[in-house]
C-alpha cells in the first residue's frame, strides 16, 4: 500500500493548491477584520450579592438574626465556595462565590437555585425584614462611562435629558445595558413641627392616614350597560405638590390645610446615599455595557455617532464628557500589540533569511529559502484568524500575546522542511524529489513535535480557576497556530519551495556548511561531552537542581498591574462618618487634583465605589464613609509622578483618612496583596486573635496601611425607656421608636405619582427640631389617650458605642486583616513570608478559631494549583506521543528527561532581569517542556535513522547532532528572538523572559547533554 504523502499530493494538484492558497489568504484577512476586539478575555463572574434590610436592628442583630439563617441555606447550594457577609445597622450584604469548578453554563442555574431556596426560607426571618434582594449581574462592565452636568437647569431636567440619552444608547447595536449613576432620588418633604401638631391634639399617624386616604388608588367599580362598560373614577389623587399642600387635615372639630401646619416642598434624598462628581462638578453618570462577544471598537464608533448627534442638539448649559473610554483603550492596546506582532514577524524573517540563506564559501545570502519561510507566515496567520473566528476567539490582550508567542513557533516546521529541501537539492535531488523527501523524513516527527509543543499549553486549557479561564486563549490560539503551521509546512511549503528553490551551482554543495571551522570545533565539543558522559550528565543534573532551588529567590506574583492610565484613590473615613463629611473630604482632594499639571481629569464617587468600568476592578458597595476617585493622568510618565505626589499629599493633608492608591490590575479582581482571615464562633475571641495578627503584619518592614475590616465602633444614642412609667402613660417602645424616626430621619408615608415616576412622600420634623440631642429629649410622644408627653418623662438618652460593621465568613464571625506593601517588592512574596511567620501563633489558637491566608496570595496559590493539577495529564500525553513516535520506552525516557531542563535557563533569566515569577510566567515555564522535547524528538529520530542506515553508533550520535543542530538552533533562535518585543510588556514580559532563558539553555543542553545521555544509556563508545 502506497504511503500517504501530502507534499506529493500538493505538487500533483498544483492548481487546487493555488486556489486554496488564495482562498485561505483572503478568508483570513476577512476573518481578521471581522474579529471582535475587547480589552480582556471574557470570563464568567461566579459571584452573587444577597441583600436584606431590617430597619432599627443593630449590626450584631443583622448578622445573627438575618445573615446567619440565609448563610446556612447558601451553604447547601451546589458549588458554593466562599460565603462572606457584612452587616451594618439595618442592613446585611452577603457575597456568594461559587467554586471555579462550576461549569460556566451552569452558573445561571445556580443563581436560580439560590433565589428559590432563600425565597423559600424568607418567611422564617424576623418580622419587618425587607428582602432578601438578589444581584447576580454586578460583574457587568460599563466600558463607556459618560458624565452629564448642567448650569442653569434644574436637576430633574438634567435627569430627564440623561434618560432620553439612555433610550438612544439602548438602540445602538451590541449595547447590553445602559445604567445611570449618581442619581439623587426625588422626595416630597412634609416638615411638621411636633409641638404644633401636639397643640392641635392630633398625632402624626392621623396626619399620615388622612394624606394617604385621599391619595389612595382603589377599585371604584364598573357600570355595566347594555352594550358597553363605564368605569368609575373618584377624583382627589394628588396631581401636583400644591394638591398635597392643600390636603384638608381634620384636627378635632377644625379642618386645616396641610400647608397651614407644615412646609410641603420637593427635594432630593437627605442625606444623600451616593453622588458622582466629575472635574469638580456634581454630575449624573451614564454607563454603557457591551453584549458578550461584541466588538468594543465597533461599539465605540456607534456610540460616538450617537454622541455627535446628541452634542449637536445639546441645550446650552448641559455638558457631556467621557469619564471612561474602553474603546479608545482597546484601540490603543490592539494597535500596540499589532506593532509588536509586526516587530516579531520582522525578527523571524531576518532570522530565516540569514540562517537559511547565509553562505561563507563564497560569502553570499541566498534569499530564496528565507522567502519560502517568509511566505508561510501570512498564510499561517490567516488560517489562525480564520480558526479564531470559527471558535469565537476575539482579539484581546491574551489572544494577541498568544499570537506573538506562537509566531516564534509556527515557523519551526517550515524552517525544518525548507532546510531539508535545500540540503537534498544540494545533494543532487530534483526539486520534486527534494520536496517529497522532506515529508517522508520529517513530517511525522514534526507532527509529533508540534503536538507535544501544543500539549505543553494544555494545563492552561484544563485549569478550573478564574485565572485559567482568563488565560485560556493562550492555549487555544497557540495550539491552533501550531497545528495549522504543520499543515502549511507539509502542503504549501513544498509547493512554494518547488517554485522558488533552485539547485546550487557546482562548488556550492551542502558539505561546505559542515566543513567550516565552527562545525569542526562544534564536533570536538560534542565528542568531549560524549566521551565524558557522566561528567556531562552530573553537571547538568546539578544545574537542574540549582535552577529549581533558585526559584526560592525569585519574587512571586499573581498578575501585574495593567497598562491603563487610571489611578484609583480610595478615601476611607472612620466607620459612622456622615455622608456630608465624606463629600467634603473628597471635594478637598478634588481641589488639589485640579491644580496638578499631570492630571487630565478626575471622577469622584462619594458614598459608593466606582461602577465596574474595567473588568478586573475590585468593586466597592454603598458605604457613607467611602469616597472612590478615578484620577486620569495625561501620560504614563505623569502617572508615576502623580502617584508619588498623591501619596505625599494624602499623608500630610488628610491625617484622619485611611487612603489607598492603586492601579488597575490584570486578571481576576483582587483586593489587598496581604490579607489574613481570622474566624471563629465567638466574636470577642476572634477580635483578640485578629489584633495579634494585625500587630504581626504591621510589624513587617514591607507592609503599609495595616487595618482590619471591622473598622471602628460607631456612636449610638440608647433610649432607655422606663417601661412602668411608659405603660402608665399609655406609651410603648414602638411609639417612641416611630416618633424618633420622624424626628431624626423622617418617615416615608406614601408616594406621589407623576407620569411614570413614583416619588416618596417623607414626613419629618423641621431641621431646627432635629439637630441636637436636647431637642430630641423634648420631643413629644403620643399617648394612648391622644395626649402628648415629652420623651424625657418616659426615658433618658445615653451615648454609647457598638460595632458599626460585623463581617462573617463560612457561617462564623470573621475579621480580615489587610495591608498593602512597600514599592519595589511583590505582594505575594510578602504575604507568603507573613503566612509562615504566623505559624507559631496558629499553634496556640483557641479551639474553633483559625487564621488563614486570603486575598492575592491565596488566589495566586489556587490558580497555580489548578494549573499544576493538570500537569500529570500533560506529561502523560507527551509520553504517549513520544512512544508513538519513537516506539521505544528507553528512547522516550531519553527525550523526556530533556523537557525539564528549561527550568535552569528560566530561573537564570528571571533572576538576571529581576522579573517576578507570576502566574503567566509559570505558564511559560510549563509550556517550555513541550518546546524543548520537540527538538529532542527530531535529534533522537535522526540518530535512529542513521543507525538503521548502518552508520556506526558513535558516529551516528555525533553526525546526527551536527546535522540536526542547524534546524534546532534555527527554530530555537526564531522562538527566542520573536519574544524580544514581548519583553517590554508588563503583562507578558516575565513569560517572555522565562521562555527565552529556558529555550536558550535547554537548546544548548539538547545538543550536548542529550548525545551524552544517549551514549550512556546505550553504552556506545568511540571505535578503537
Amino acid at each position: 500500500m502506497k504511503k500517504i504523502n501530502l507534499s506529493r499530493w500538493a505538487l500533483e494538484n498544483q492548481p487546487l493548491v493555488r486556489y486554496l492558497l488564495a482562498v485561505f489568504i483572503f478568508a483570513g484577512v476577512a476573518a481578521f477584520f471581522s474579529l471582535g476586539q475587547e480589552e480582556d478575555p471574557p470570563f464568567v463572574f461566579r459571584g452573587m450579592v444577597v441583600r436584606a434590610y431590617w430597619p432599627g436592628a443593630t449590626a450584631m442583630q443583622m448578622g445573627q438574626q438575618v445573615a446567619d439563617p440565609i448563610e446556612k441555606v447558601i451553604q447547601e447550594i451546589p458549588y458554593a465556595y466562599k460565603i462572606r457577609s457584612y452587616s451594618k445597622p439595618g442592613e446585611t450584604v452577603i457575597f456568594l462565590q461559587v467554586d471555579d469548578t462550576a461549569p460556566p453554563q451552569q452558573v445561571s442555574d445556580i443563581w436560580y437555585t439560590t433565589r428559590k431556596r432563600i425565597g423559600d426560607m424568607a418567611y422564617t426571618l424576623p418580622r419587618g425584614v425587607a428582602g432578601p434582594f438578589f444581584n447576580d449581574e454586578f460583574g457587568d462592565t460599563f466600558g463607556v462611562l459618560l458624565a452629564f452636568s448642567a448650569d442653569g437647569f434644574k436637576y430633574a431636567e438634567l435627569k430627564d435629558f440623561v434618560l432620553q440619552v439612555r433610550q438612544e444608547m439602548l438602540k445602538v447595536p451590541d449595547v447590553a445595558k445602559v445604567q445611570l449613576f449618581g442619581v439623587q432620588p426625588e422626595k416630597v418633604f412634609i416638615d411638621v413641627s411636633h409641638t404644633r401638631i401636639a397643640k392641635l391634639g392630633i398625632s402624626a399617624q392621623e396626619v399620615f392616614n388622612q394624606i394617604n386616604s385621599q391619595n389612595a388608588v382603589a377599585s371604584q367599580g364598573v357600570l355595566s350597560l347594555e352594550n358597553q362598560k363605564v368605569w368609575s373614577r373618584v377624583q382627589g389623587q394628588f396631581e401636583s405638590i400644591e394638591d398635597i399642600a392643600n390636603t384638608p387635615i381634620r384636627a378635632g372639630n377644625n379642618t386645616l390645610l396641610l400647608k397651614d401646619i407644615a412646609s410641603v416642598y420637593r427635594g432630593y434624598q437627605d442625606p444623600p446615599i451616593s453622588k458622582m462628581r466629575f472635574n469638580g462638578k456634581e454630575v449624573i453618570g451614564l454607563g454603557i455595557s457591551m453584549v458578550n462577544g461584541g466588538d468594543i471598537i465597533r461599539l465605540g464608533e456607534e456610540i460616538a455617532k450617537v454622541e455627535r448627534r446628541i452634542l449637536s442638539e445639546l441645550p446650552v448649559g448641559i455638558e457631556l464628557q467621557r469619564v471612561a473610554d474602553q474603546p479608545e483603550s482597546v484601540r490603543t492596546s490592539v494597535s500596540e500589540f499589532v506593532k509588536v506582532l509586526i516587530e516579531a514577524i520582522v525578527i523571524v524573517l531576518v532570522v530565516s533569511f540569514l540562517s537559511l540563506g547565509l553562505h561563507s564559501k563564497p560569502f553570499r545570502v541566498d534569499t530564496r529559502p528565507g522567502l519560502v519561510v517568509a511566505l508561510t507566515i501570512p498564510l499561517v496567520l490567516a488560517l489562525t484568524f480564520l480558526a479564531m473566528s470559527f471558535f469565537n476567539i476575539n482579539l484581546h490582550k491574551i489572544s494577541l500575546g498568544a499570537l506573538i508567542i506562537a509566531l516564534g513557533l509556527l515557523v519551526d516546521d517550515a524552517i525544518i522542511a525548507v532546510e531539508m529541501m535545500v540540503r537534498k537539492l544540494e545533494e543532487g535531488y530534483s526539486r520534486f524529489d527534494a520536496a517529497i523527501f522532506a515529508y517522508d523524513s520529517t513530517a511525522i516527527p514534526m507532527l509529533t513535535g508540534t503536538l507535544i509543543t501544543a500539549a505543553g499549553f494544555l494545563p492552561i486549557a484544563l485549569a478550573q480557576s478564574a485565572a485559567g479561564e482568563y488565560t485560556y486563549s493562550i492555549f487555544a490560539v497557540t495550539a491552533l497556530a501550531l497545528i495549522l503551521s504543520w499543515f502549511v509546512a507539509v502542503i504549501f511549503v513544498p509547493y512554494i519551495g518547488y517554485w522558488l528553490l533552485k539547485k546550487p551551482k557546482d562548488g556550492e554543495g551542502h558539505a561546505e556548511v559542515f566543513d567550516t571551522p565552527f562545525y569542526q570545533r562544534f564536533r570536538q565539543w560534542i565528542e568531549v561531552c560524549v566521551n565524558h558522559r557522566w561528567i556531562t550528565i552530573t553537571v547538568t543534573v546539578i544545574a537542574f537542581l540549582g535552577g529549581g532551588y533558585s526559584f526560592k529567590f525569585i519574587e512571586q506574583q499573581f498578575f501585574p498591574d495593567s497598562n491603563r492610565l487610571e489611578i484609583m484613590v480610595n478615601l476611607w473615613l472612620p466607620e459612622g462618618t456622615a455622608f456630608e463629611e465624606t463629600e467634603r473630604q473628597a471635594i478637598e482632594l478634588e481641589k488639589w487634583l485640579g491644580q496638578q499639571p499631570e492630571v487630565s481629569g478626575y471622577a469622584s464617587f462619594v458614598g459608593d465605589g466606582a461602577p465596574r468600568f474595567y473588568l478586573s476592578l475590585d468593586q466597592k458597595f454603598v458605604q457613607s464613609n467611602l469616597a472612590e476617585l478615578i484620577v486620569i493622568p495625561k501620560t504614563f510618565e505623569d502617572r508615576e509622578a502623580l502617584r508619588i505626589k498623591l501619596k505625599n499629599h494624602l499623608e500630610t493633608s488628610f491625617p484622619d483618612i485611611r487612603p489607598r492608591i492603586t492601579l488597575l490590575p490584570n486578571g481576576p479582581p483582587v483586593t489587598y496583596p496581604v490579607q489574613f482571615v481570622v474566624q471563629g464562633p465567638d466574636p470577642r475571641v476572634v477580635r483578640v486573635v485578629a489584633d495579634k495578627v494585625k500587630q504581626a503584619v504591621a510589624a513587617s518592614e514591607y507592609t503599609r496601611g495595616t487595618h482590619d475590616n471591622w473598622n471602628e465602633n460607631i456612636k449610638v444614642m440608647k433610649v432607655a425607656v422606663d417601661q412602668a412609667r411608659a405603660r402608665a402613660l399609655g406609651v410603648s417602645s414602638q411609639s417612641i421608636a416611630e416618633s424618633s424616626q420622624v424626628i431624626l430621619s423622617g418617615a416615608t408615608i406614601g408616594q406621589y405619582r407623576e407620569n411614570n415616576r413614583l416619588i416618596d412622600i417623607v414626613f419629618r420634623n423641621p431641621e431646627s427640631e432635629r439637630d441636637t440631642l436636647a431637642k430630641l429629649m423634648n420631643a413629644n410622644v403620643p399617648t394612648a389617650s391622644g395626649a402628648y408627653v415629652p420623651l424625657s418623662q418616659v426615658g433618658r438618652v445615653d451615648m454609647g458605642f457598638e460595632p458599626g460593621v460585623i463581617w462573617r465568613e463560612g457561617g462564623e464571625f470573621a475579621i480580615t486583616v489587610k495591608a498593602d506593601v512597600v514599592s519595589g517588592i511583590q505582594g505575594t512574596t510578602v504575604a507568603l513570608a507573613m503566612d509562615r511567620a504566623l505559624d507559631p501563633l496558629r499553634e496556640g489558637l483557641p479551639l474553633g478559631v483559625s487564621v488563614h491566608l486570603d486575598g492575592l496570595a491565596a488566589d495566586s496559590g489556587k490558580a497555580q494549583e489548578s494549573i499544576m493539577a493538570n500537569v500529570p495529564l500533560m506529561l502523560f500525553i507527551v509520553l504517549t506521543l513520544l512512544m508513538l513516535q519513537l516506539k521505544s520506552f528507553g528512547r522516550t525516557l531519553l527525550v523526556y528527561f530533556t523537557g525539564p531542563l528549561g527550568i535552569i535557563g528560566a530561573a537564570l533569566a528571571l533572576i538576571i532581569t529581576a522579573r517576578p515569577f507570576g502566574f503567566v510566567a509559570q505558564l511559560g515555564v510549563i509550556a517550555l517542556f513541550g518546546m524543548i522535547i520537540r527538538n529532542s524528538v527530531i535529534l533522537v529520530d535522526q540518530i535512529e535513522q542513521d543507525r538503521a542506515a548502518g552508520v556506526d553508533p558513535f558516529e551516528a550520535i555525533i553526525g546526527s547532532t551536527i546535522r540536526r543542530s542547524r534546524p534546532i538552533l534555527l527554530t530555537a533562535a526564531a522562538a527566542v528572538l520573536a519574544m524580544i518585543p514581548l519583553m517590554r510588556s508588563q503583562f507578558w514580559g516575565p513569560m517572555a523572559v522565562a521562555i527565552m532563558g529556558g529555550l536558550i539553555v535547554a537548546t544548548l543542553l539538547t545538543l550536548f547533554f542529550l548525545p551524552a545521555l544517549y551514549a550512556a544509556a546505550y553504552k556506545i563508545r568511540k571505535p578503537g
